[in-house]
């Protein structure tokens, strides 16, 4: 298990790249026992903010920088509000963070604000190492890392969001909880009719099943929105032991069946279609399935998750207005990246999936 590289960062995508000297410089300004930067690789995961391996002689961090061309969304990408909920967490008692280092709201240097964070040795699991995986890993572990990966999700929503730690705001003051669901369905379904490009009518008849059953909202949580295999650091030794989770950037405060029902919707199981499974490793055997996640999330958080499906079907909502939104920004040329051209099929995946979950009224 331990001889397979998982993730490992490349060279650098054309037209992605950072200005070394650039770089130095500032960090050299406002952080002076900062050793240099000697070599900048970036990971290839990932569909979102863009990520880059930053080598001095002595350690690795990592920087995060919004994707070119993401100017155009309203409230994506915010550096600084990832910065500040890192820093927040670290007075949590929640551990299982990088430690943040610095944020840049200066353009000057890459164009757009980023920062800088401690790198988190281990191995992040993508979906396309899949068939790496299928016939090394043990279904044993798989379950036991997919047990982790409920357990821990539990875990973030036991964070007390309300507590108060010196010189840091409650964690409840990073968003507004009070109305989060009907602010969710009505927001994603505008930025779904800004980005839209092709007439599916699946996604129009989602929102209105969405808006017309609203559930009544449960007691508030701190929520990752983006919790899955690849945005979590594993101990080499042992793929059970989550060391860290990454890519904070919808983390906000609200009901956290909404941040279950995202993670369930990336929760591919083996009877699933390719798209699918090109968001996780669930579906290799020995993974809980969807239900069997939801069933144990319930029994170790006591929380009543009998409307799951609700919840479920939002998270493929949102997910295709998320592979929309980078469509519309391939397809108006604001990015190159080839990866991105045949993403409206992927919106028409997610959206289907969510009509047949609602006329079945279950999680398929």
């Amino acid at each position: 298990m331990n001889s397979i590289r998982i993730d490992s960062p490349t060279g650098i995508r054309q037209g992605e790249e950072i200005d070394l000297k650039k770089l130095n410089d500032f960090l050299s300004g406002v952080l002076p026992d900062f050793e240099p930067v000697v070599e900048i690789a970036q990971f290839p995961g990932g569909y979102s903010n863009l990520t880059y391996l930053l080598k001095t002689s002595g350690n690795d961090y990592v920087l995060r920088r919004p994707p070119f061309g993401a100017k155009d969304i309203k409230g994506g990408h915010d550096m600084g509000r990832e910065f500040k909920i890192l820093t927040a967490l670290q007075n949590s008692g929640y551990k299982k963070i990088p430690r943040p280092v610095i944020y840049a709201e200066e353009e000057s240097i890459m164009g757009c604000p980023f920062y800088i964070m401690q790198r988190v040795e281990g191995v992040i699991l993508r979906a396309k190492d899949a068939p790496k995986l299928i016939n090394t890993v043990e279904p044993a572990l798989m379950r036991k890392m997919s047990e982790a990966l409920c357990d821990n999700l539990v875990n973030l929503h036991a964070i007390d969001i309300e507590a108060q730690h010196e010189g840091y705001p409650a964690l409840i003051n990073i968003g507004k909880p009070e109305g989060y669901i009907q602010r969710q369905i009505d927001g994603w379904y505008k930025r779904y009719l800004v980005s839209q490009t092709d007439e599916i009518p699946a996604m129009d008849n989602l929102a209105a099943w969405l808006k017309a059953n609203m559930p009544t909202e449960g007691k508030p949580t701190l929520i990752h929105n983006d919790y899955k295999y690849d945005n979590l650091v594993l101990n080499a030794h042992d793929w059970a032991d989550i060391l860290a989770v990454l890519d904070w950037e919808m983390t906000t405060v609200g009901d956290p069946r909404m941040d279950l029902g995202t993670t369930l919707s990336y929760w591919a199981e083996a009877a699933d279609g390719m798209f699918e499974k090109g968001f996780n490793l669930s579906w290799l055997p020995g993974n809980m399935t969807r239900q069997e996640f939801a069933d144990r999330y319930a029994e170790k958080s006591g929380r009543d998750v009998s409307n799951i499906l609700y919840f479920y079907v939002f998270g493929l909502f949102k997910n295709a207005v998320v592979i929309q939104q980078i469509y519309g920004r391939y397809k108006k040329g604001l990015t190159k990246d080839e990866r991105f051209a045949d993403l409206i099929f992927g919106v028409k995946a997610l959206s289907k999936k969510g009509t047949v979950s609602v006329d079945k009224g279950k999680m398929l």
